[in-house]
């Protein structure tokens, strides 16, 4: 008969037992590599911290230095603006001077042989006082109100009320005139012109009709495509603000602390 071991297998004493194992060294094996990784993800989030911080502190130092170069440059800044607004001032102011002596000029080439001027209003504005040149007082008003730019006001007398429409088509024959605007034109009555002659004459009154047959007109001559001059008040408004806006002294810097690292 084959023999048989009648001893339990857990207490053989032979090499052919075996081994008691369990979930146990498994758990501590992964309690390990988690702790380990852990360590490890640590470690690399500290050193990403500490590279922001020093990253922050860098930024902190340009931002400091580039504020002491931009205050530095300011009053060069100030001084281009400055600068600028003088000379678009003076760009405006040059090109609303108006050649008022080639108008002469080319009034007196075109006035007909049968007309004659007793006032000559040339003003470069509506509103302009001082920038006007007259002779023999002025013609008026509400033409002349009308034209922002510069405009020729002409009072006179010519033979008839063709003679003032000849007068109005030479008119426009002047270079840059746009339009020509008739204020009035009336004939003189005929039972008074002997009377309004000879009363004029005496009394320096600028009614030139001696005879029944002239017209006294007022014409306004507009040139609306010259540009409208700078009043007085709004140079004298840009030149105060350009005083008043002077670049500071360079030796004067502003101090400010610096930013703390770490």
């Amino acid at each position: 008969m084959r023999p048989v071991n009648l001893i339990p297998p857990d207490e053989r004493r032979d090499g052919q037992s075996p081994l008691r194992t369990g979930p146990l060294p498994y758990v501590v094996l992964g309690a390990l590599v988690a702790l380990l990784a852990g360590v490890a993800l640590l470690v690399v989030t500290g050193n990403q911290i500490s590279e922001r911080k020093e990253e922050v502190v860098t930024l902190k130092r340009e931002d400091h230095v580039a504020q002491e170069r931009a205050e530095k440059l300011a009053s060069y800044v100030q001084l281009a603006e400055m600068r600028q607004a003088r000379l678009e001032t003076i760009s405006s102011l040059a090109d609303s001077r108006f050649d008022w002596e080639r108008v002469m000029r080319e009034l007196t080439k075109i006035l007909p042989s049968d007309v004659w001027l007793t006032s000559l209003n040339a003003s470069a504005s509506s509103s302009s006082e001082s920038g006007s040149t007259s002779t023999e007082g002025g013609s008026g008003g509400n033409l002349r109100a009308s034209i922002a730019g510069p405009a020729l006001e002409l009072t006179g007398c010519a033979k008839g009320q063709n003679g003032v429409a000849g007068f109005v088509t030479a008119l426009k024959e002047i270079d840059g005139v746009t339009r020509v605007g008739v204020q009035s034109a009336a004939l003189a009555p005929e039972s008074s012109s002997a009377e309004s002659g000879s009363s004029s004459a005496n009394s320096g009154a600028t009614d030139c009709r001696t005879r029944h047959f002239i017209s006294q007109f007022q014409v306004v001559v507009a040139f609306d495509a010259a540009p409208v001059p700078a009043t007085e008040e709004a140079v004298e408004a840009e030149a105060a603000e350009a005083e008043t806006t002077e670049p500071p002294a360079e030796g004067t810097e502003e101090t400010s602390a610096t930013p703390e690292e770490g």
